[in-house]
């Protein structure tokens, strides 16, 4: 069954929601995100995602305080992304209730700096954050498309011990159009082994069916909860129906 995990986007230390990664795309859902998380936990979900997007347009984490806030209010398994550009930052992340960490742009400018990560802090706290906009990755919050095309780039962090990847389709993001499961496919069939976080575009139930029956590990999803396209209590139910 595949694993559900709801997102909280955050700016000033408010819940959003960008369309496409832009910024000036912003819908604000929440002033605290912390009562968001615990809705979450007393449903009865266990993971949560955590961007923290002032910190990826800033290059270094900026909402460790709203993180911290989460943590204490949730017993929830965090996974905070955003800003995560050097050893200090995961460790701030970790330190204010993290339990993994999504790193992006570092994987592509730095990929011997990611690799000393894996390697100090393990694979399972390391979640790759592969954010796909015309095949290739894109880094800082989305804004610079890189020529890193992405099966070379999972490629090589695959044979370098890497088991999460959180895949976001971009031209998908905030859209609720449909995630880019043909895309999921093609990264399963190259590495089944990997825990793929399937992100972006999903905009249903019935969506993240379709993710599960093609054996996609894990979902994130943020907009549909937000915008009522999604009862979470009826997720919940058909998950563990």
């Amino acid at each position: 069954m595949i694993e559900l995990i709801p997102a909280i986007d955050i700016i000033g230390g408010k819940c959003v929601r960008l369309s496409k990664g832009d910024y000036n795309q912003k819908t604000v859902y929440g002033d605290d995100p912390a009562s968001i998380a615990k809705r979450f936990e007393d449903i009865g979900f266990k993971r949560l995602h955590v961007v923290d997007l002032d910190g990826a347009k800033s290059k270094h984490i900026v909402n460790a305080s709203t993180l911290n806030a989460i943590a204490s209010a949730t017993s929830l398994t965090i996974d905070f992304g955003g800003g995560i550009k050097t050893e200090d930052d995961i460790k701030t992340a970790f330190d204010n209730g993290a339990s993994m960490v999504t790193v992006g742009s570092v994987t592509v400018t730095s990929p011997d700096t990611c690799i000393e990560w894996i390697d100090r802090f393990g694979a399972d706290k390391i979640i790759l954050g592969a954010d796909v906009r015309n095949g290739n990755i894109a880094v800082n919050g989305w804004l610079d498309e890189t020529k890193q095309g992405l099966m070379p780039y999972l490629d090589f962090y695959s044979a370098h011990g890497i088991k999460n990847v959180l895949c976001t389709e971009i031209s998908k993001d905030g859209m609720l159009c449909g995630p880019a499961t043909g895309l999921y496919k093609q990264i399963m069939a190259a590495h089944p082994t990997l825990h793929l976080i399937a992100s972006g575009g999903v905009s249903s139930i019935d969506d993240i069916k379709e993710l599960d029956n093609e054996g996609i590990p894990a979902v994130v999803f943020g907009k549909a909860i937000y915008e009522g396209k999604i009862n979470l209590n009826d997720l919940w139910d058909w998950q563990n129906g």
